[in-house]
Parts: C-alpha cells; sequence; structure tokens
C-alpha cells in the first residue's frame, strides 16, 4: 500500500531530469551579441551571410563564440561588449557600403550562454520581459489624417470606376480630408450619379450642391465611417508591425493598442535604440499601379529590383490593404507564379483598368522609408479581377519571395514615435536579484518552518517543494514563456500555495495517529484522504486563475500564465513526489512503530480508534 512500483518512479526520474536539463539553461545568463538582418523586405538574409560576417570578423580581429544562421537573420555572440561594439563597427562598414541606403540592419543583441548541445535539443532558456531584461520602448502614433486620405483615395477611385462602368458622365472629382466632390455636366447626370454612388459607397452620405451655375454632388464620410477606419488602421497596423519584427528574430516583442490611436511597442533585448527604430522603419505599403513607358511623363520614376527604372502612372488600382492573399503557386504551364486575390472592390477596380489596358505593364510596387521599389513589373495578358497571377521569369524561390512581400507590407496609415524609452541591462539585472532573492528567501522561510515543525516530513514536503519550483521553471522555459516581474511575484506565491497541499497531508497524517492508527495506516490515510481537499481548493484557485487569463491583459496574463501553471506542478509535486519520497523512506520497513513528524498530541485518556479496514489490516501485515 505504501509502496511506489518501480514504473513510477521511474516516472519521477524522468520527470526529474527533464526538469533539470529544461531549467539549466536559465542559469548560464545573457551574453552580449551583434544580429544581422535585412534593412529592406527586398534584401534576404540566408546562410550564405554566415561566412561573410565570418570573414569581417576575423580581418576586424574579432573573435566570437559563434557565428549561425538563426530564423531569418545571422547571430554572433561574443564574451563581452568590447568585442561586441568592435564587431558591430565592422560589419557597418563591410556590410553598408552605401550609408544613406543600408542593406542590413547590425543591431546589439543578448542571446544565451548555454552551451550549443542544449540549444540543439531545445534546451533554451525562458524569454526575460522588458523590465528584466532591459530593452526599448516605443509609443507610437498613427496619424488618422493619413488613415482617411487613404481610405479618401480608395473611395475616389471606386466612384470614378462606379460612373465609368454605368457610363455617367463627369468632369472630375475631387478628393479632400472627409470626402469627395464629383462635379457633372447637367443635373440629369448628377441624379443619377447619387443614386448610383449612395448604392455603391454607403460609408458616404452624398448631397447635391450647385455653386455658380456648376453642378456638384457632395460625399462625406459618416461618423461611423470615420471610427471604422481610424479602428481598422490601428488594428492593421499593429498586424503589420508584428509580421516586421517578428521576422527579424526579437524575442517576444509586446506590440499593442493603446487608447484610440496610439500603440505600444517593446523590444526586449535590443540595447539600441536606434537600430529599433531602423527595425519599426522597415514597415512598407504596397500599390498596384499602371506602367507608363515615357518616363519624362510618368507620375513617379522608381527603381526595380533587376537593377533599371520604371515610370508609374499616377492613379493606384489597388493598395496592400485590400490584399486578402498572396501565395507562390505554378501556373497552367507549370511555370513559379505568385496567387493574389483581392477584395471585391479592388476586383472591380482591377477588372476595368484590364479590360482597358490589355498589353501594356502593370506594376506592383512596394514603399518603405518614402522610397518606392517595383517588385514586378508585367504585361496584362487578359481582362481579370479579384484573383488572378503574376506570372515571369521567376524561379520557385523567387515567387516565395515575392508572395512573402506582397502580404506582409501594407500599413494602413504613417505613424510616428512621440515617446521612446531604454532599460538598460544593468536596471534589468537589479530587478532579476531582486525578484530571485524574493523567492530565494520565501523558499528558505517556508523550508525553515516546515523541517522544524513536521521533522523529517518537514524535509519531504520541502524537497517536494523543490522539485515543484524546478517543474515548474522548466514548463515555463519549454512553452519559451516571456518571464517579467509579476511573472516572478506568481512563482514566489505559488511556493507558498504548494506548500498548503503538504500542511494539509501531513496534518491529516497526525490526525490518523492520533486516532490510534498504525504508522502506515495513518500515512496512506493521509495521503487518501486529503486527496480531495487538495483538489478541491486547487481547482476553485485555477478557475480564479483562467479568468484572469482570459479577461487580464499585459502584466495581469503574465502573472495569471505562471499561477496556472503553478498550481498544475504544485499538485503533482505535492501529491505524487513527496509521497514517493515517504514510500521510499518508510515504505519498505515491516514493523514501523514511529514516523518523524513532530510531536502527536493527544487527549488525556484517549485510546485512539484502532478499527481498521481490510485494507489497513494487510497494510499492518506488510
Amino acid at each position: 500500500m505504501n509502496r511506489y512500483p518501480l514504473w513510477k518512479y521511474a516516472i519521477l526520474g524522468v520527470v526529474l531530469l527533464i526538469g533539470l536539463l529544461y531549467t539549466l539553461p536559465n542559469f548560464y545568463g545573457e551574453a552580449p551579441a551583434v544580429q544581422i538582418s535585412g534593412a529592406k523586405s527586398t534584401v534576404k538574409v540566408t546562410v550564405d551571410l554566415v561566412a561573410r560576417v565570418e570573414e569581417t570578423l576575423k580581418a576586424a580581429q574579432v573573435t566570437p563564440d559563434y557565428v549561425r544562421y538563426d530564423n531569418g537573420s545571422v547571430r554572433a555572440r561574443f564574451r563581452d561588449i568590447d568585442n561586441q561594439i568592435k564587431a558591430r563597427d565592422a560589419l557597418l562598414k563591410a556590410l553598408n557600403t552605401e550609408p544613406g541606403d543600408p542593406r542590413y540592419i547590425v543591431a546589439l543583441n543578448l542571446v544565451s550562454r548555454a552551451p550549443e548541445w542544449m540549444a540543439s535539443v531545445r534546451a533554451m532558456p525562458m524569454y526575460l520581459g522588458l523590465d528584466l531584461r532591459g530593452g526599448v520602448h516605443f509609443l507610437m502614433q498613427v496619424d488618422m489624417r493619413g488613415a482617411l486620405k487613404q481610405a479618401v483615395e480608395t473611395y475616389a477611385s471606386d466612384a470614378r470606376t462606379a460612373l465609368r462602368e454605368k457610363r455617367i458622365r463627369f468632369t472630375g472629382i475631387a478628393r479632400e480630408t472627409n470626402g469627395l466632390t464629383v462635379t457633372l455636366p447637367d443635373a440629369a447626370e448628377a441624379a443619377k450619379a447619387r443614386d448610383l454612388l449612395f448604392e455603391r459607397l454607403p460609408s458616404m452620405t452624398w448631397t447635391r450642391s450647385d455653386e455658380g451655375g456648376t453642378v456638384r454632388i457632395l460625399g462625406r464620410l459618416s461618423p461611423q465611417a470615420v471610427i471604422d477606419i481610424q479602428n481598422q488602421a490601428v488594428s492593421q497596423n499593429v498586424e503589420t508591425l508584428h509580421k516586421r519584427v517578428n521576422e527579424l528574430g526579437v524575442a517576444e516583442p509586446v506590440i499593442q493598442r493603446q487608447g484610440a490611436d496610439r500603440v505600444v511597442v517593446q523590444l526586449p533585448g535590443v540595447q539600441d535604440p536606434a537600430r529599433a527604430k531602423d527595425i519599426l522603419g522597415r514597415t512598407a505599403t504596397l500599390q498596384f499601379r499602371l506602367v507608363d513607358n515615357d518616363t519624362a511623363t510618368a507620375a513617379e520614376v522608381v527603381p526595380t529590383r533587376g537593377g533599371g527604372t520604371v515610370g508609374l502612372k499616377r492613379d493606384v488600382i489597388a493598395t496592400g490593404e485590400q490584399l486578402k492573399q498572396a501565395s507562390a503557386t505554378l501556373d497552367q504551364d507549370q511555370r513559379p507564379a505568385v496567387s493574389v486575390k483581392l477584395d471585391d472592390v479592388a476586383g472591380r477596380s482591377m477588372r476595368n483598368v484590364t479590360r482597358e489596358n490589355l498589353g501594356k505593364p502593370m506594376a506592383i510596387v512596394l514603399y518603405e522609408k518614402g522610397k518606392g521599389e517595383a517588385l514586378s513589373v508585367a504585361n496584362i495578358q487578359g481582362e481579370f479581377g479579384a484573383d488572378f497571377q503574376i506570372t515571369g521569369n521567376f524561379t520557385p524561390q523567387e515567387t516565395a519571395d515575392l508572395a512573402l512581400l506582397t502580404r506582409a507590407g501594407a500599413l494602413a496609415a504613417p505613424m510616428e514615435i512621440i515617446e521612446e524609452g531604454t532599460i538598460g541591462p544593468s536596471l534589468g539585472a537589479e530587478n532579476i536579484a531582486k525578484g530571485f532573492n524574493s523567492v530565494l528567501y520565501g523558499f528558505i522561510a517556508i523550508a525553515v518552518f516546515m523541517c522544524a515543525y513536521y521533522l523529517l516530513f518537514g524535509v519531504f514536503s520541502t524537497i517536494a517543494l523543490a522539485f515543484n519550483l524546478l517543474c515548474l521553471v522548466a514548463v515555463l522555459s519549454m512553452l519559451q514563456a516571456t518571464l517579467t516581474l509579476p511573472g516572478m511575484a506568481a512563482i514566489a506565491l505559488t511556493l507558498g500555495m504548494a506548500i498548503d497541499a503538504n500542511v494539509l497531508i501531513n496534518e491529516r497524517v497526525r490526525e490518523e495517529l492520533r486516532n490510534g492508527a498504525p504508522p502506515q495506516i495513518a500515512i496512506h490515510r493521509g495521503y487518501e484522504m486529503a486527496w480531495g481537499t487538495i483538489l478541491d481548493s486547487n481547482v476553485t484557485t485555477l478557475i480564479a486563475g483562467i479568468a484572469l487569463l482570459a479577461f487580464g491583459s499585459g502584466p495581469v496574463r503574465g502573472f495569471a500564465v505562471v499561477h496556472c501553471l503553478g498550481i498544475l506542478t504544485s499538485m503533482f509535486s505535492a501529491v505524487m513526489f513527496s509521497r514517493g519520497l515517504v514510500n521510499l523512506w518508510y515504505g519498505r520497513q515491516k514493523r514501523l512503530k514511529s514516523v518523524s513528524i513532530g510531536q502527536v498530541w493527544r487527549p488525556d485518556g484517549a485510546k485512539g480508534d484502532s478499527a481498521l479496514t481490510k485494507d489497513d489490516a494487510e497494510a499492518t501485515k506488510a
């Protein structure tokens, strides 16, 4: 009854080894590093860059711990900050031959000092939040006027397409901040245009306004449409920033909306605010535009990926925000192509433009940092709408790259940084030390009390508590969770809650001993009968933790994650692991007369309840 089979001890042993393996990387600390990534979406970092970085560092007489390709970037780790700074300067000079138009971002970063063999089995440390690791913090504001302007541009294009489609004559469409003004030749055309635009563009209110003999209809954005446009602009910008920052390999960035028009960006581990701005500066906007073969009369001239230039006409057929999907595929002749899908509005515009411009070239232009680059220039082979393919002399890899750039580039509105801050590594290290000390001193205080009050059973409880802490840290490391100061507070709280289960068990064993039960029976009953109480108390606490996880955000959510995981690991360690220790120590003693669990007080004259069940009797015989 108080003996574990070998397979249970094997499970505990495996859990202990896994816990040690995935906890250890957190104690190696972090080393200074340099991270190289593309400064433009059109610059792709491949494993071939590793050799070039190694040659540059060798020429600069800087010896790295390693240089490796990782998740779309190249990272080099160094022993100290002096070598890190020296390496960054050498790489900036070697990789960016044109400082005014850099091709690569060379940023300072921090990486784990854990051995390479641990990384090979995915044993990596937890990510640390901005308050523990240090890094940069930005508060960015979305240009709502820019968002409305882009929306009005789209509505103007849709209005022009709709009027031409129904052959309604008009003399001009003027764009304004909050709407459009359509000029028509007479009242009859104005009536038809108003009815059509009211149906096609319901987000605008359309009214008649005649001045000086000129017939006009005014389209103004409704208040709800303005709110919707602004909300969509902020949401799309947050999503775009997530895509761009994640491509750079920044560990667990925080990018979230704050208020009506602001976005908070936190980049843990990034030590250089200037480089962090470059990271955010990679955001881009995408446009589909007709090509003007005469660059002298073109509205704009942009470079192509092949090294040439191309002229563009003024009108924008579709934008990146109207893009639903872009993926690499094969055309009907099994040649590499990019499959593109637009929304309905952009699809109608594309159909009308392609019908009127068969055989003429169209370009996909990506704008980054105010500069445009033509990703693709292809002739229009036939009329198409929302679904079409881009073909050309592409390789399969080029189509994959083009699809990525096409679907990940759109910002719904311009943004500017209105507040920035840097938390240095020294302040982060101080926060780590304080959090670590709070957990350590709390653990020591609990251990002293348990060992003094429950003697050997207190020692078992303390070992089980250490096992619980080991499992919790290992699980957080395996999940690659982000640890913050609230998370460390949750770990400290988990220690106090976890020991409560052992207190219930120990007191139940004491109660059975007071009632006269033999030691082996008291141990068995103590664990069996305390389990229901432990389960009930932990489930109710877990419900509260899940509520925090579901409805909380930011630090509250981080606290809730650690809190919920700590409850689960504490139930396993307090019941299964601690009983395994007790069984290992006492279970094989056939004639056990007493256990070391502190003073067992009995009322005067009490003889105890010696009634035993059949299982209890068999246990005493054992």
